[in-house]
């Protein structure tokens, strides 16, 4: 999970240097471009028995939750320090936890409506509204976040039929293909120098999911989850170091807000998981 949160990070860092000449939706749409290119081999290995599906218009409707929750997040990643748009990024399971509730009918009791509530409280304390300008970069960064807990909902909702390789092929293809029209409306072209960078970007972007499935399969989530607040910390430092960005004192304390409620939630569904079982 920590090796998924410093190339979370170093893909943050990447985006940022290539929005400097790069349209941030031309961006995703090379990061998707190439991740599909990395993933071509697994399914050649696999076998192409993985396209087989019941379940397409879920597949396109986590594509397009999914790929808009990264243009949001590039396009954050792009305005504001990474540190914070990082922190903003932790509200997802919060949302996740309040979709679940209203469209999946969940059942969410008073203690987990009580750690999310904290979890936005959180949020709040880094926008800071009343005593300082709510940025739009801020608001971009959480709305990506709760795009992702939309993603979220619908990968909990494939994971009962469908097969990991599955999930991840038709997302990575869909997205490719839903991203080229929007890349097309500002495109610019590329200098020679950027290609390097934006390969870069696949690799690192690719393994970083690598590692956060990896951890996922072999612990449960809140067992991993408590270390994804390194994240923050990947993000600070390099920040610091490369774009000379000081996260201030209370994205730190919102930040910690929200992943301590986040792990509470993680955890007591993992509790009442363990209990049906």
């Amino acid at each position: 999970m920590m090796g998924f949160a410093l190339f979370f990070s170093f893909t943050s860092a990447l985006v940022r240097h290539l929005s400097g000449q790069l349209h941030p939706v031309q961006i995703a749409f090379f990061r998707n471009i190439f991740g599909l290119v990395f993933i071509l081999p697994l399914l050649i290995k696999s076998g192409f028995s993985v396209l087989h599906t019941h379940r397409f218009s879920k597949h396109l409707a986590r594509a397009v939750t999914g790929l808009t929750a990264m243009f949001l997040l590039f396009a954050a990643v792009s305005l504001m320090p990474l540190a914070e748009a990082t922190a903003m990024t932790f509200t997802a399971p919060l949302f996740a936890t309040l979709g679940a509730a209203l469209f999946l009918n969940e059942k969410v009791r008073i203690r987990r409506w009580s750690a999310t509530i904290i979890g936005f409280i959180g949020a709040l304390v880094m926008l800071r509204p009343g005593f300082a300008h709510v940025s739009t970069p801020a608001l971009i960064a959480l709305s990506s976040a709760a795009f992702i807990a939309m993603s979220m909902l619908l990968v909990k909702s494939l994971s009962r039929t469908e097969r990991p390789e599955t999930m991840v092929f038709y997302m990575t293809f869909i997205m490719a293909v839903l991203s080229l029209p929007a890349a097309l409306y500002v495109w610019s072209p590329v200098p020679d120098e950027l290609w390097v960078w934006l390969i870069l970007l696949g690799i690192v972007a690719t393994t970083g999911q690598f590692f956060m499935a990896k951890a996922f399969g072999y612990g449960e989530a809140s067992e991993v989850l408590p270390f994804d607040f390194s994240r923050l910390i990947f993000a600070a430092i390099v920040g610091f170091f490369i774009f000379n960005e000081t996260p201030d004192f209370w994205t730190w304390v919102g930040g910690g807000i929200i992943f301590t409620s986040t792990v509470y939630i993680a955890r007591r569904e993992s509790l009442q998981q363990h209990n049906e079982k």
